[in-house]
């Protein structure tokens, strides 16, 4: 199919589809029976990353069940330090561990002249989700991404996920060079990560800063606007046409400015954001992404077709995809999943 011609790609270009073009963060995972097989047969996380035949499959299994309009390729933001050489685990329970960056030995440690070979099986993987589409789902875009530097950097620092990435946040004000050299390799990284994917058939991508709002609005301009910016202008020298996805969570009243500096062309809401001050606020042009409660869609029913209804409602002759404010969650029912499909596609 024309690339020109799919749903998601058109509104990702400016254009009010309606009924909305539609995918969902996380869509692939644990909340369906089928990937839990396949994770089972893999052994840990990091090894179905980078299992190309795996890792493509359950990039397409939500495709297969709830006919989306994306499918975005099932890997993780921290493949990218990993792929640096910092050492990282998954364990169960308590989500990713990893070496801490803390100091300027530790940051030596890091190898940018790994990247590339040890993020081949998921380029690969990549090559092979976009195959997978053009023979099952010629209508859907694949969507690559990464992590932006500010959010990959709070792990990297803290060593793990979760709470308030005191450490991280402490070293951007306390020691700014070390955490500005970190910054900057994490641009050029990510760049490099991003345009192999776009190289491998991904036909947007996107950046996730899930942390950004943890920052106050001048540490926000510059450790997520200002990186983000770059990886953006570097992008645009290769690859000028390709449709970049900027979704700073909790970024609040500084959306507009985010899609303004930034250069995306498509911002995402996260749940806390009102739809209607963001069509109000972010300039026009800018297609918006988001924004429906992940709780909601555990909850279903009367709850989740109201809520569905109301944003669908806010967005209408607005270049628009809907998704979520942040991932699906485990306890999700497939079922539900169904539902919230079929209430999208009557519009």
């Amino acid at each position: 199919m024309d690339p020109v011609q799919k749903p998601l790609l058109r509104a990702l270009a400016g254009e009010a589809v309606w009924p909305p073009p539609f995918w969902l963060m996380r869509q692939a995972g644990r909340y369906l029976p089928e990937y839990r097989q396949l994770r089972a047969q893999a052994g840990d996380f990091i090894s179905l990353c980078n299992n190309p035949p795996l890792a493509a499959e359950v990039t397409l299994q939500p495709l297969r069940r709830f006919g989306m309009d994306g499918a975005i390729l099932f890997s993780d933001i921290l493949m990218v330090p990993w792929a640096l050489g910092q050492g990282l685990r998954y364990a169960e329970g308590e989500g990713p561990l990893l070496e801490p960056v803390r100091d300027a030995e530790a940051f030596a440690r890091l190898d940018p002249s790994m990247l590339r070979g040890k993020i081949a099986s998921i380029i690969e993987t990549v090559s092979r989700v976009s195959a997978g589409l053009a023979a099952e789902a010629p209508k859907a875009a694949l969507i690559g991404f990464a992590g932006s530097p500010f959010t990959v950097a709070c792990y990297m620092v803290e060593g793990k996920g979760g709470g308030e990435f005191a450490h991280a946040r402490r070293m951007a004000y306390g020691d700014p060079v070390l955490f500005g050299k970190l910054i900057r390799l994490l641009v050029d990284a990510t760049v490099e990560y991003l345009l192999a994917q776009a190289d491998a058939g991904a036909e947007a991508l996107m950046l996730f800063d899930s942390w950004a709002g943890l920052l106050p609005p001048n540490q926000f301009r510059r450790w997520s606007i200002e990186p983000s910016a770059a990886i953006v202008r570097a992008i645009r020298k290769v690859r000028p046409d390709i449709p970049l996805i900027g979704f700073p969570r909790l970024a609040g009243p500084l959306l507009p400015e985010y899609a303004a500096r930034v250069g995306v062309g498509t911002v995402a809401m996260d749940t806390g954001m009102d739809p209607r001050w963001a069509v109000a606020n972010v300039p026009p042009g800018i297609t918006l992404q988001g924004n429906l409660d992940p709780q909601v869609v555990v909850a279903g029913g009367e709850a989740m077709e109201a809520e569905a209804r109301a944003l669908l409602a806010a967005m209408r002759g607005r270049p628009f995809v809907f998704n979520l404010g942040h991932g699906i969650v485990p306890p999700t029912p497939p079922e539900h999943v169904g539902a919230l499909a079929r209430i999208i596609r009557m519009g």
